[in-house]
């Protein structure tokens, strides 16, 4: 059976990491980049055909992916005369793997529906590196055909493939997975910078924790930096999970309640954020909080 013709969408880290992954297996790819060109004009040297507008990338395209950072980044790709849903082929398969507000989720969804294709919000875990071997989390939400039909290919770029049912469910629960980790995360940087302050080591502060039921992946990723001063092993910048924690928090507001457990971390990613480490690792949130305590 031949691959079907796959439109990709947002070729940053991420996304040309996925884009380069399907075409080493052999998809055909039709791109559309933003302001950075690296990653698009690579997917291009290998044979991608560039569209001009999301508009004739869907019309070239049996699945339409998007790769983008906000929700309004992929609503404004989607929408207006140049966007996805203008150009949509009959039957067409539209997935977001980005980390999209689950009321945004719904409202395309019935959108692409009327326009007669099928919208799957499919959110990621893991690193571009486990992108490049096909090894993501893939967290697929929305109707039951359509992702049997997708989950072929689905599989190409994922090791773990979730159908987590209705959409906006994978959004769901990205969400909330990425709030607890960017807790444990936060919780961790201040623990090293309070360290600092208390006179002890963070070596041995890290040792007695991981002995315990504490010890996770997370809380190893911001020792990597904390004590090793390796930000890589987080590959997940600042801005992005102010972003992801502040969607959250809406998410909580736009179901009627109030989340406690947020506002820490959510107060610190967005001050840091604001303040020079956009671009940082969340890992070196250890910075902010050592620059915190000395005032």
């Amino acid at each position: 059976m031949s691959k079907p013709n796959i439109g990709f969408i947002g070729l940053g880290i991420m996304g040309g990491a996925m884009v380069s992954r399907l075409q080493d297996i052999g998809y055909t790819l039709t791109v559309l980049g933003n302001r950075d060109r690296s990653n698009l004009n690579q997917a291009i040297a290998r044979g991608a055909s560039e569209a001009a507008t999301a508009k004739d990338l869907a019309q070239a395209s049996d699945i339409v992916m998007l790769c983008m950072g906000t929700s309004d980044h992929v609503e404004g790709r989607m929408r207006g005369p140049g966007g996805v849903i203008s150009g949509l082929r009959p039957g067409a398969t539209v997935i977001d793997f980005g980390t999209s507000l689950p009321n945004s989720s719904r409202a395309l969804a019935a959108e692409v529906a009327q326009a007669g294709g099928q919208f799957l919000d499919a959110p990621l875990g893991r690193t571009p590196a486990h992108a490049l071997d096909g090894l993501l989390n893939i967290m697929a939400s929305g109707d039951k055909a359509a992702f049997d039909a997708v989950e072929p290919v689905l599989k190409d770029q994922g090791e773990n493939v979730f159908y987590l049912g209705a959409v906006g469910s994978g959004h769901t629960i990205k969400l909330i997975n990425n709030f607890f980790g960017m807790t444990v995360a936060n919780a961790m940087a201040e623990a090293f910078a309070m360290a600092d302050v208390a006179g002890v080591d963070r070596a041995q502060l890290y040792d007695v924790m991981a002995a315990g039921p504490l010890h996770s992946g997370m809380m190893g990723f911001v020792k990597a930096y904390g004590v090793d001063n390796d930000p890589s092993q987080l590959a997940f910048a600042i801005k992005n999970a102010a972003k992801d924690v502040g969607y959250y928090a809406r998410m909580a507001e736009d179901a009627g309640v109030d989340s406690i457990m947020s506002k820490g971390p959510l107060a610190a990613l967005s001050d840091a954020r604001d303040h020079g480490q956009a671009d940082d690792m969340v890992s070196q949130m250890v910075d902010y909080y050592v620059q915190r305590f000395q005032g």
